[in-house]
């Protein structure tokens, strides 16, 4: 395997937020001849002997290991490492080339090949992470407290990595990797040419938070998929430890890196509130404590169409405590 780092360290922009560190590895899966890029936010402060939890993030079509930056240097910057893996072959390089190949790049990146890739990219970069190819910051990580995320696209990678199947030819077609503890889905699409979404996601057993708004549509050339359909996953999911935020108005991109989509007021503050929501997720999963989540909804309301689970969702058997 090849990996080549490249570091550097941030400043704080808050003075109670320690400082983060970037590390970026090109990582090769031999097994498959693929390139699997990822991006390492990790925590600057972490001290010998400590345990760091872990968030493994995959972008939405078109992105990038470089995207989602403001989630990983705000999990970082509190004390969560957060992995960021580039999926070659439905990333930013679909955006390269003859302009009039967009849309047929865009088809090829949808299908279900990739999208099976896709789960094995995050299952490989785990491995490697938790490896010495990440020297002693992979034997740092909590391995109780790794989670996935995942925006768009990224999202159905982090459900297939948390146990959505599909039957094909008769045979369960099952990416599951048993070292997730709880999934952060970010404007999930549908499985598009499912019909039963409970039949894909009832096996989803580990908490889950969902985070969508009610102008999250998605419009890619014979693919489009509007706010209902994100719902339609949250209420598919079996396991009853499950969250759901609806901001009002947004869109899908609101969740990227990009500025102003959305408006430049409520692009901002739906970052924010989707970045704090995220580690009192974790708060919940990991110390089975809910009051982090029921401030956040105090906070947050003004900008929030719909919640469900958040403030009165308790765990019975939580894990270990998230130190921020």
């Amino acid at each position: 395997m090849l990996a080549v780092s490249n570091t550097a360290t941030a400043s704080a922009t808050e003075e109670d937020e320690p400082a983060y560190e970037i590390t970026d590895f090109d990582w090769v899966d031999q097994s498959r001849s693929r390139a699997v890029p990822v991006r390492l936010y990790w925590p600057a402060n972490v001290q010998p002997g400590a345990s760091v939890p872990l968030v493994v993030f995959s972008h939405g079509i078109g992105g990038s290991r470089k995207g989602y930056s403001y989630l990983g240097k705000h999990w970082s910057s509190h004390g969560v490492a957060s992995l960021h893996v580039q999926h070659v072959g439905s990333d930013s390089t679909l955006w390269r080339g003859n302009p009039f190949g967009v849309v047929e790049r865009l088809h090829g990146a949808a299908q279900e090949s990739e999208a099976m890739a896709r789960a094995s990219d995050v299952h490989f970069a785990l491995d490697q992470m938790l490896s010495t190819a990440t020297g002693q910051m992979g034997a740092a990580v909590d391995q109780q407290r790794i989670v996935v995320a995942g925006h768009s696209y990224g999202a159905n990678t982090a459900l297939l990595s948390v146990g959505a199947q599909v039957v094909r030819e008769g045979q369960i077609i099952n990416y599951r990797d048993p070292r997730f503890a709880a999934a952060v889905i970010i404007s999930a699409p549908p499985f598009y040419g499912e019909n039963n979404l409970t039949a894909v996601l009832g096996q989803v057993s580990v908490p889950t938070l969902h985070v969508t708004a009610t102008d999250d549509v998605i419009q890619i050339p014979g693919y489009r998929s509007g706010a209902d359909d994100r719902l339609a996953i949250y209420d598919a999911v079996a396991n009853p430890t499950k969250l759901l935020a609806v901001f009002r108005d947004g869109s899908h991109s609101i969740f990227t890196d990009r500025s102003f989509t959305g408006g430049p007021s409520l692009n901002a503050k739906t970052k924010a509130a989707t970045a704090d929501l995220s580690l009192a997720f974790l708060d919940l999963v990991f110390r089975g404590d809910g009051a982090a989540l029921t401030q956040w909804q105090t906070d947050w309301q003004p900008i929030l169409a719909q919640a469900r689970g958040i403030g009165s969702t308790a765990l019975a058997s939580p894990q270990h405590a998230v130190t921020n």
